[in-house]
């Protein structure tokens, strides 16, 4: 028996994992319109995700996926350490790594960020099951909120709040556009299914706003192949919707990208309204703020009734 077998019979759910073997993809950055090639691999207890510039030499060239290491969040999550370096557009892979329960990963990168794909997190689900998933001889820890924490800046709110188990996402977006309007969709993290209901849904931007950014300079590899484009009242995309609210679900594809640079699967529920990835990781420093706010504890310590699907994600 081996000691992946050995923790399978004791605690399937609750122990670390990794990828089981590396995998590399190419593509394109949506902001920089640069090709970046990717190579995801395994990585020790204990780690975490981390993000490594292999185009850079002789300076730092890693960054810890964490809310402290947020540097940027106007139009992506953008990871960095403020001075040499910087991984940009890092939420959809994130999103991936929380709802595949992967707690150790190296990504290295030959640019300053990530590729785009289709705009979605479902090329990504992709390639975590293709490179496959592997159980790790670490107990899992997760982050048990205490008490609710609340960002309210008049336009956009979010909050986090104690909750008996697993992570929720409840979440509302509203636009003038008829193409959106008012949307909503509640989301379990670790019981629903990611692939399925979250990981299809693309980005979305509006005409004016695009053809601004690519004035100046940004937005240089968006085009409708990978972002959903709406004119007025009108989605220019041939293909149509993926879902009939598949703009909220985007917004919540984000959330449980950011979410994940808590470090933690999260005990607890996440409201957002006309959220965004700065008002998320102004929530999360809130949060780490004070103690009081939460707990960090062992999942196979606990009475923890999580859903059965995160023990199947390791069985494609």
């Amino acid at each position: 028996m081996t000691d992946n077998d050995k923790i399978m019979e004791i605690a399937p759910q609750f122990c670390q994992r990794t990828l089981l073997n590396p995998i590399n993809f190419t593509g394109i950055g949506v902001h920089s319109g640069k090709t970046a090639r990717v190579v995801m691999k395994p990585a020790p207890v204990n780690q975490g995700i981390i993000f490594k510039r292999i185009d850079i030499q002789n300076k730092n060239n890693e960054v810890r996926a964490t809310y402290d290491n947020v540097v940027d969040t106007k139009l992506c999550t953008c990871l960095g350490d403020g001075e040499t370096m910087s991984v940009s557009t890092v939420e959809h892979l994130m999103a991936t790594f929380h709802a595949y329960g992967i707690s150790n990963v190296t990504v290295e990168i030959d640019s300053p960020e990530l590729p785009i794909l289709d705009g979605s997190a479902k090329q990504f689900a992709f390639l975590v099951e293709s490179a496959g998933v592997k159980n790790q001889n670490a107990p899992l820890k997760a982050l048990k909120i205490l008490k609710t924490v609340i960002v309210d800046e008049g336009k956009a709110f979010a909050s986090l709040e104690p909750a008996e188990t697993g992570l929720v996402i409840d979440y509302e977006i509203e636009f003038p556009s008829k193409a959106i309007g008012k949307q909503h969709v509640t989301f379990d993290v670790y019981g629903g299914d990611f692939k399925r209901d979250i990981a299809g849904a693309r980005t979305f931007g509006f005409r004016h706003e695009i053809e601004y950014l690519k004035s100046i300079g940004l937005c240089r590899g968006g085009s409708l192949e990978n972002a959903l484009v709406v004119d007025g009242d009108t989605i220019l995309n041939q293909d149509g919707l993926r879902y009939d609210n598949e703009f909220v679900r985007h917004k919540t594809l984000d959330a449980v990208g950011d979410l994940f640079t808590s470090g933690y699967m999260i005990i607890g529920k996440y409201t957002g309204i006309k959220a965004g990835h700065g008002i998320t990781n102004i929530l999360l420093r809130s949060l780490f703020r004070d103690a009081s706010n939460y707990e960090i504890v062992d999942l196979n310590k606990i009475s923890f009734p999580i859903a059965k699907k995160r023990q199947e994600a390791v069985n494609f």
